[in-house]
C-alpha cells in the first residue's frame, strides 16, 4: 500500500507532475504580481513569467519556481525595463491624443483612427517582445525584430495570443459583481494560465530556433 501511494506521489507519476505544474504556475504567479507593485519593474516582471512557464513547458517540472523567476527577471531586467518603459510612455501619449482629439472634434476625430492603430501595433509588440525576449538572448533590435516576424508569420496564433491575453481582462472589469473572485484568480494563477496558453503556442514558433532539450528540460548536446 505504501509503495502504492509512494509511486502515486512521485513526481514521474502522472498526478506528480500535474502538481509539480500547479506549484510553478502558482508561485511564478504570485511572484509576478508582487513584482508588478512597483510599475517601473512589470516588464522584468512579465518576461520573469515568460521565461519560468517556458521553463516548465519544455519538460523542466524539477525546476524552483523562485530561482528560476529570478534568474529571467535578472537575465531581461534591462531590456524589458526599457521596453516597458518605452510602452508606458506611447500609452500615456495616445490617451492624451485621443482626448484632445475628442475635445477638438471635427476633422481631429479623424486622428482616432491613427491611434487607435497605433495603440494596436504596441499591444502586439508587447505581448511578443516579452516572450521572444525570456526566449532568446539577443540585442533589443533583434528582438524587437524577431517579435514582428514571429507576430505576423502565423496570422491565425496572433489572433488567438490577442484573443486569451485581452478577453480575459475585459471579461474581468465587465461583471463588477465578480470582481473579487476574479482578482482572487489573477493573484494566484490568472497571469501564469495566460502564459501558460500563450507559450505553448508560441513555443510551436520558437522551438525550431531553440536549442533541443530531452523530456526533462536538458539540453541536449549535437554530436559534432
Amino acid at each position: 500500500m505504501s509503495s502504492l501511494l509512494g509511486g502515486f506521489l512521485s513526481n514521474d507519476s502522472t498526478f506528480g507532475r500535474i502538481m509539480a505544474r500547479i506549484w510553478v504556475i502558482v508561485a511564478a504567479n504570485i511572484l509576478f504580481v508582487l513584482c508588478t507593485v512597483p510599475v517601473v519593474t512589470a516588464g522584468p516582471a512579465f518576461a520573469a513569467l515568460h521565461f519560468t512557464i517556458m521553463k516548465m513547458l519544455r519538460g523542466d517540472l524539477d525546476i524552483n519556481p523562485f530561482s528560476t523567476f529570478w534568474e529571467g527577471l535578472k537575465t531581461n531586467f534591462k531590456q524589458a525595463v526599457l521596453t516597458w518603459l518605452v510602452l508606458l510612455a506611447l500609452a500615456v501619449m495616445i490617451r492624451l491624443e485621443w482626448f484632445w482629439c475628442g475635445q477638438f472634434g471635427g476633422v481631429f476625430q479623424m486622428f482616432q483612427i491613427g491611434l487607435a492603430a497605433i495603440a494596436g501595433a504596441a499591444v502586439v509588440i508587447g505581448l511578443y517582445m516579452f516572450p521572444t525576449m525570456a526566449a532568446f538572448k539577443a540585442s533589443l533590435k533583434e528582438i524587437m525584430k524577431d517579435s514582428l516576424f514571429f507576430a505576423f508569420r502565423k496570422p491565425l496564433y496572433l489572433i488567438v495570443v490577442l484573443f486569451f491575453s485581452i478577453f480575459p481582462m475585459f471579461l474581468t472589469f465587465m461583471d463588477v459583481q465578480m470582481l473579487p473572485l476574479y482578482a482572487f484568480v489573477w493573484v494566484t494563477c490568472g497571469f501564469s494560465l495566460v502564459c501558460l496558453v500563450t507559450d505553448t503556442l508560441l513555443l510551436r514558433e520558437f522551438e525550431p530556433y531553440l536549442p533541443k532539450v530531452d523530456e526533462y528540460g536538458n539540453i541536449i548536446e549535437e554530436q559534432a
